[in-house]
């Protein structure tokens, strides 16, 4: 089984959340909005460790719900006013979970290779979807005007095009998204979809239906990548079929592994090292003429990390 984050990591991640609830105070425009999509790739990259790291299930097309809940948002975002979070974040939730029981129930009656074949499928024929239809600017992709605000009474409560109201709503995401997760696998649920993945046939002696639990824990993480996708939507006001692309999910693949795989906050810290170390080897000014081909050495820091720490950033502080 997994084990629960100790006192020092917990201890770790609310000094983490302080000094990310301090960055508006002191960050410009860049800074906001960099630590902004990191949280985001975040919340992404955590709920594909609910699948890898205690369901067992290595999905190559988790992409396929963040880039369908980032288009939603565009669909049902009026043209020219601001849509209410009130409706509109449910709805974008509700099609992504949908669609992540509708592909979760084919897909998870698979195993191994075939599991990560069949999702990446998936996942394909949704970017071709999006890239060669008109519905939402084909391969051009497409602005969303006016991003969504949380209105009462015709009162504005938090409206997304403040940069400052944005990351708060993202940092409350993120850390009710980990905090649900980190209650949902101490669960029964939870109990129960680590022996289906260390031992399914035990399990089912026991009477446990393992295609249920992973159906469920499918659905709950393709829920949550929706969340991600609304956000990422968000931040830019621009969605493009390339959100749903197995690019997409690689990197969230790789995020999960170097931050630590089935410990939840491992890839957390994930997310910051890898955008962090992107954003060092994209600066011409500190790497020079490498700017140009950052991909390879963020190749070798991710080889490296994977061989010197197998268990990712979260086993050195376990």
């Amino acid at each position: 089984m997994v084990t629960a984050p100790g006192r020092p990591i917990l201890i770790l991640l609310a000094v983490l959340f302080v000094v990310l609830a301090g960055v508006p105070l002191f960050a410009e425009t860049y800074l906001l909005k960099l630590v902004t999509r990191i949280m985001v790739l975040a919340i992404f990259a955590i709920s594909l460790d609910l699948l890898i790291g205690y369901t067992g299930l290595v999905s190559f097309g988790h992409a396929a719900f963040f880039g369908l809940a980032a288009y939603c948002l565009h669909l049902l975002s009026p043209e020219y006013e601001a849509a209410n979070l009130l409706w509109v974040l449910p709805a974008c939730l509700a099609i992504a979970g949908a669609a992540g029981l509708v592909i979760g129930a084919l897909v998870a009656r698979t195993r191994g290779f075939y599991f990560i074949m069949s999702t990446l499928a998936f996942a394909q024929m949704l970017f071709f979807f999006f890239h060669d239809s008109d519905l939402a600017g084909g391969s051009d992709g497409a602005f969303i005007f006016v991003k969504p605000v949380l209105a009462l009474g015709g009162a504005t409560l938090i409206d997304l095009e403040d940069r400052q109201s944005f990351f708060y709503v993202c940092l409350a995401c993120l850390t009710l998204s980990y905090l649900a997760l980190v209650y949902l696998v101490r669960s029964s649920f939870g109990r129960a979809i680590q022996g289906v993945k260390l031992n399914e046939q035990r399990m089912r002696a026991l009477g446990y239906d393992a295609y249920r639990y992973r159906l469920a824990s499918f659905t709950v993480g393709a829920t949550l990548a929706g969340l991600a996708g609304f956000l990422f939507a968000g931040i830019d006001g621009f969605v493009a079929p390339e959100l749903l692309g197995w690019q997409e999910s690689g990197v969230a693949i790789m995020i999960v592994i170097l931050g630590g795989v089935g410990t939840l906050f491992g890839p957390i810290l994930g997310a910051f090292a890898y955008a962090g170390v992107e954003e060092v080897l994209k600066d011409a000014s500190l790497v020079g003429p490498l700017a140009e081909h950052w991909l390879i050495p963020m190749g070798l820091f991710v080889i490296a990390v994977v061989l010197l720490t197998p268990n990712g950033i979260a086993g050195l502080l376990l």
